[in-house]
């Protein structure tokens, strides 16, 4: 875990190395000879480099602070090397411009490492959006589906209600009709009852 710790922190600290390193090359740098070229396109790449990695070990808000905090640091040390090693870098006649110039490629050099972040936080928003698409797609299809089962219940439910109610009618019927039949046949059997005591009666 620790030789993690230090292989995150070892990226940041390699780009500050590299926008270090810019200072001691040739100051016509930005003249684009095929030489110059392509020191400053290794260079950039380097830096562009360490900015993706960065951005996947350190993440966008923490990582940006190192690296904005990186460039200042090597621009303010770059500006005071220049300033007592002048005869080194010959920077004497003109200090100014050339404090600027070297002030300018430690700020390219880190807008590169700030370019490879923002790759890598556009391709992984591009991803969390894509993947957002397709949970909601999955979502919306999942909610239709539901929507579809509810109405099925629904209707399920509607029939078998009609069916109980249905039912009970039908019982209702059938047992309204078997009193009337009782009620008749013991009518019936009443009549019946009377004309036979009547019977007796006449007998007697």
């Amino acid at each position: 875990m620790q030789a993690k710790t230090l292989l995150n922190y070892f990226t940041p600290a390699l780009l500050g190395v590299l926008m270090f390193a810019s200072n001691f090359l040739n100051t016509n740098i930005f003249k684009f000879d095929e030489n110059n070229f392509s020191v400053w396109f290794v260079l950039s790449v380097l830096c562009f480099a360490c900015g993706w990695y960065i951005n996947k070990t350190l993440g966008w808000r923490y990582g940006g602070k190192i690296v904005f905090a990186m460039i200042v640091s090597v621009t303010i040390i770059s500006v005071l090397m220049i300033s007592f090693f002048r005869e080194y870098f010959a920077a004497n006649e003109l200090l100014t411009e050339n404090l600027i110039l070297y002030s300018l490629r430690d700020i390219t050099l880190g807008s590169m490492a700030f370019f490879g972040m923002s790759v890598v936080e556009i391709l992984t928003l591009q991803k969390d959006i894509f993947v957002a698409k397709e949970k909601l797609k999955a979502y919306e299809q999942v909610s239709v589906d539901s929507k579809k089962e509810a109405e099925l219940e629904i209707r399920e439910a509607k029939l078998k209600a009609q069916k109980i109610l249905a039912d009970a009618e039908l019982t209702a019927k059938n047992t309204i009709l078997k009193k009337e039949r009782i009620e008749k046949e013991l009518k019936e059997f009443i009549q019946a009852e009377k004309e036979l005591i009547k019977k007796y009666e006449s007998i007697d």
